[in-house]
C-alpha cells in the first residue's frame, strides 16, 4: 500500500520538470540585435515611465543566447548612432617660418576727393630774423608823350581821310609818326588823348579819333554862320603796338576843318598816365 502511495508523486514531479523543459526549448529564438527596434509608446496603452523609457542595451542584455549557434554579423540599427573622429590641432605659431623680405611698392592709387577746410590753427612762434637781401634794381619809370598840330585847312573827299599833322611840340621817343598821322603803342598801359579843331563857317566839322580801325569818339559840328573852337577829350587803354590816329569823314555832306599857314588851329595830344606794368 505504501508503494502505491509513492508512485503517483514521484510521476507527478516528473510530469512538472517535463513541461518545464518543454517550454523552454519550445520558446521561439530570438538572435540579440536582429531585428530589434526602439520600442514605441502605444497610445491606447498604459506603460509605466520607467518602462516607457527603457534603455535598449538592458534589453539586448536580458536575452539569452546559446553557445552553440553561429557567430552572426554585428546588428544593424535602422537609426544611424552619431560617429566621432578626432581630429589633431595644429599650433600654427610653431610652423610659422622666418620674415621674407619687403615686396616692391606699388603704384601710387588715385585721389581721393578732396575734403573740407579744416579750423585756421593757432599761430605759430615767432621766427628769428632773417638776412638782408641784395640790393635791387632802382624803380623803372616809363614815359610816352606827344603833342602834334596843323597848319593846313583840310576838306572831305569821296574817300576817308586820315588828318596828318605837319607842326611838332612835344613828341616823347618818336613815338607819333608824322609821315602817317599815327600814335604807335609802345608801352602798354591807359593814355590820355585831346583833339582840338577849328570849324569852317557854313560847312560841318565831322571827325572820328579811331583805335586801330575802330571809331572810339566823334567830334562834330553843324554849319554855322560863325566858326568856332571845337574840342573832344577821352583816356584809353592801350596794347603793344595798338594805333592811335584821327580820321575826317567822307564827303557825303561838305565838311573840312579850318587853318592857316601863320596860326596852328588844329591839335592832337596824348601821353601815358600808368603803364600797365605798374597796375
Amino acid at each position: 500500500m505504501m508503494q502505491t502511495h509513492k508512485l503517483p508523486g514521484c510521476a507527478v514531479f516528473l510530469g512538472v520538470l517535463v513541461l518545464l523543459c518543454v517550454s523552454v526549448l519550445s520558446e521561439t529564438y530570438r538572435p540579440p540585435y536582429s531585428d530589434w527596434e526602439p520600442e514605441r509608446p502605444d497610445p491606447q496603452a498604459s506603460h509605466h515611465p520607467r518602462e516607457y523609457h527603457r534603455d535598449p542595451s538592458e534589453a539586448r542584455r536580458s536575452e539569452c543566447r546559446r553557445c552553440c549557434d553561429p557567430e552572426e554579423e554585428a546588428p544593424q540599427y535602422p537609426y544611424p548612432y552619431p560617429q566621432y573622429q578626432v581630429v589633431p590641432q595644429i599650433n600654427i605659431t610653431i610652423l610659422k617660418g622666418e620674415k621674407g623680405e619687403s615686396g616692391e611698392r606699388g603704384p601710387y592709387g588715385k585721389s581721393g576727393r578732396s575734403g573740407q577746410m579744416g579750423p585756421r590753427g593757432p599761430h605759430g612762434i615767432k621766427g628769428a630774423k632773417g638776412n638782408m637781401g641784395a640790393s635791387g634794381e632802382p624803380c623803372k619809370s616809363y614815359y610816352a608823350a606827344f603833342s602834334v598840330g596843323r597848319k593846313k585847312a583840310l576838306h572831305s573827299n569821296d574817300y576817308y581821310q586820315t588828318l596828318v599833322f605837319d607842326t611838332q611840340f612835344v613828341n616823347l621817343y618818336n613815338h607819333f609818326n608824322m609821315f602817317t598821322g599815327k600814335f604807335y603803342c609802345y608801352i602798354p598801359g591807359i593814355y590820355y588823348f585831346s583833339l582840338n579843331v577849328h570849324t569852317w563857317n557854313q560847312k560841318e566839322t565831322y571827325l572820328h579819333v579811331m583805335k586801330n580801325e575802330q571809331e572810339m569818339a566823334i567830334l562834330y559840328a553843324q554849319p554855322s554862320d560863325r566858326s568856332i573852337m571845337q574840342s573832344q577829350s577821352f583816356m584809353l587803354e592801350l596794347e603793344q603796338n595798338d594805333e592811335v590816329w584821327v580820321r575826317l569823314f567822307k564827303g557825303e555832306r561838305e565838311n573840312a576843318v579850318f587853318s592857316d599857314d601863320f596860326d596852328t588851329y588844329i591839335t592832337f595830344s596824348g601821353y601815358l598816365i600808368k603803364a600797365k606794368s605798374e597796375v
